[in-house]
């Protein structure tokens, strides 16, 4: 019989008196993160039983702009990746992929 192994992902979330995150730090021992700084995290979780997606999306008050206009992008991108080898449907990950140009585009993010 095989053994289980347990891994573990931790995110901090330091709030303002108004609850709007200051600051966050994430660990993940297994990947060798201790406390690393992050300015922003989208997380989405698959809920069988309903059949819906959760999700916890938390940006720091001083993430600039330009910055989440990379993160999003890069999501994105990270998405239709992971959406081709999960699904092996490489004409729809394609046309993620071409959306994500495009938004690149639109938001002057190619130079």
């Amino acid at each position: 019989m095989s053994k289980n192994i347990t891994s573990e992902i931790k995110f901090n979330v330091e709030l303002d008196e108004n609850r709007v995150p200051e600051k966050i730090q994430w660990t993940a021992p297994d990947g060798g993160v201790t406390a690393e700084a992050a300015k922003a995290i989208m997380l989405s979780i698959w809920d069988s039983k309903a059949q819906e997606t959760l999700r916890i999306d938390l940006w720091t008050k001083d993430m600039p702009v330009d910055e989440m206009k990379k993160f999003f992008h890069q999501t994105l991108v990270a998405m239709s990746d992971t959406f081709q080898r999960a699904t092996n449907d490489e004409k729809m990950a394609d046309t993620m992929k071409d959306f994500c140009e495009y938004f690149a585009e639109k938001m002057e993010l190619i130079k």
